[in-house]
């Protein structure tokens, strides 16, 4: 490892860290590389949302202290979990992360992911154990009228889909939560420093979820089916999911061990760089030119496109006050994630854990 962030990480060796949703697709792979990091990880979860998935593709059971498997709803569960882990680092990542499920299923996005949210902090706070919280939001918190300028971190909130509103709604609880039990200036008294994360789209090798283009595309394409693509004008902030999941790392390793707690509290953009954004049809033909066969074609039209057509992050907080930048562009994202799918799809019983360590492995080679 090497540079500024590679320096920071190493704050996390030997620290007690819990992840919830470590069941999920970037909780898998942050569990996998904070274990790489020496860090002693327990989960909370669910079981994984899909089969196959990347937590039991690559093996990630393996690497836990403790796994337990409840809903992120329930506060005393969850409370014997904190107790039991005694964790120095929460990551909350379990979330209902899908945006046209949250169209079928409204209720139940807001319950998961505006009282999850409560539970998990409402648990922080009974148990009393002095830690470093980051809670992961969305992108889509962002109150989106249409602007192309990326969204700054002190943007308005808002969200006209279940899903985005939700994940609003998490954003404020969060804030309500610092302000009210976990203020900055009284970090001496009660141990807990507070941050929300929001990233772009992320891709990457293991997800399997339902109505995301890069598992939709892997799942036609290994069977010699056409592409359906949904929106393809739209134009996304996609990253590797190994880009924010640095920036997380990054940021609870400052919170861990700095004394500037008003610093690095707040709210915090990951995303890549302008010039690596792109259409859904741009990412369309790379997936299909990578694969090395098939095609794509647009869906019709479905009554149900409430997604906005441009999304954009200023990530300018992050680069200039935490050090952290983008490290892969959108070709070796798009080139990494279907090498990753390839190499499964030709041995789907073996064990992905070493393919997925040697992409945490490259990542961190060039991180800056």
């Amino acid at each position: 490892m090497n540079g500024i962030r590679a320096q920071n990480w190493r704050a996390l060796e030997g620290r007690s860290v819990l992840v919830t949703g470590h069941t999920g697709f970037k909780g898998s792979w942050l569990t996998l590389w904070l274990h790489r990091l020496g860090a002693r990880v327990a989960g909370y979860a669910l079981d994984p949302p899909t089969s196959p998935s990347h937590f039991e593709a690559s093996g990630v059971g393996d690497v836990l202290s403790e796994d337990t498997r409840g809903d992120i709803r329930d506060l005393d569960l969850l409370t014997t979990a904190l107790r039991q882990c005694a964790p120095d680092v929460v990551f909350h990542l379990a979330a209902q992360p899908i945006v046209r499920e949250s169209l079928r299923s409204a209720r139940e996005t807001f319950d998961v992911n505006v009282m999850g949210t409560a539970t998990l902090l409402d648990a922080v706070r009974v148990s009393r154990r002095p830690c470093t919280v980051v809670v992961v939001t969305s992108d889509k918190c962002y109150r989106n009228d249409g602007q192309v300028w990326g969204f700054r971190e002190n943007d308005p909130l808002g969200g006209h889909d279940p899903y985005s509103a939700s994940k609003a709604g998490a954003e404020l609880v969060i804030d309500s939560y610092r302000s009210s039990f976990f203020p900055p200036d009284g970090v001496a008294e009660h141990g807990v420093r507070l941050a929300s994360v929001r990233a772009g789209n992320v891709i990457g090798g293991g997800d399997w979820a339902a109505e995301r283009i890069v598992p939709d595309a892997v799942r036609a394409l290994s069977a010699g089916e056409d592409l359906i693509v949904r929106n393809p004008a739209s134009t996304r902030p996609w990253q590797h999911v190994l880009e924010p999941l640095s920036g997380y790392l990054s940021l609870a390793a400052r919170m861990l061990s700095d004394t500037s707690v008003t610093e690095w509290s707040g709210a915090w953009n990951f995303g890549p760089l302008a010039t690596e954004e792109a259409s859904v049809a741009e990412l369309a033909n790379r997936l299909v030119s990578d694969w090395g066969s098939g095609r794509w074609r647009p869906a019709g039209t479905t009554g149900q496109d409430v997604e906005a057509k441009t999304l954009r992050l200023s990530v300018d907080k992050s680069v200039t006050r935490l050090g952290w930048a983008p490290t892969w562009g959108f070709d070796q994202t798009v080139s990494r994630t279907i090498e990753w799918y390839r190499t499964y799809y030709r041995s789907p019983s073996g064990s992905m854990q070493t393919h997925s360590l040697d992409d945490i492995a490259a990542y961190e080679g060039t991180a800056n």
